[in-house]
């Protein structure tokens, strides 16, 4: 008899966490935001989070690998920026030490720094992240 009640516990938990984790009933966290007034206008700022991609210390793959990794890279970024979570990437246009950056949408530095961690070149050492929070007009475009 115990064990048909642990079953029936089992089954009932098992229902109660099912409907808990609904997606639609989850709410994600939202990035930080304030209104500023700018002459006549309103803007809406938000906190976003820059990450400078900077060389990282295994530069020592062959050139097949490095090319194989920077696919992957610019695969995970493809990824990332379809998912919402970054704005902006780019590679900069000389050889210095920071390479390149990625400004995450994200409701905090941690998820930001977690999603920039998990680029394979970050993963493989090719690059090593800089993560800075940053405040601009949100939905900001380039000119």
């Amino acid at each position: 008899m115990k064990t048909f009640y642990t079953i029936v516990f089992l089954l009932i938990s098992g229902s109660v966490l099912a409907q808990q984790a609904d997606p639609d009933s989850i709410s994600t966290p939202q990035p930080e935001t304030f209104q500023m007034q700018w002459g006549d206008s309103t803007i809406t700022m938000q906190k976003y989070f820059v990450v400078f991609l900077k060389t990282g210390p295994e530069r020592g793959q062959s050139e097949e690998q490095a090319a194989d990794i920077q696919q992957k890279h610019l695969d995970y970024l493809s990824k990332v920026y379809k998912l919402g979570k970054t704005s902006i990437t780019g590679p900069f246009g000389d050889d210095g030490e920071i390479r390149g950056i990625v400004i995450y949408n994200t409701a905090t530095l941690e998820e930001a720094k977690q999603l920039a961690e998990q680029d394979p070149a970050v993963k493989a050492g090719r690059l090593v992240v800089e993560v800075h929070p940053w405040w601009a007009a949100k939905g900001s475009t380039l000119k």
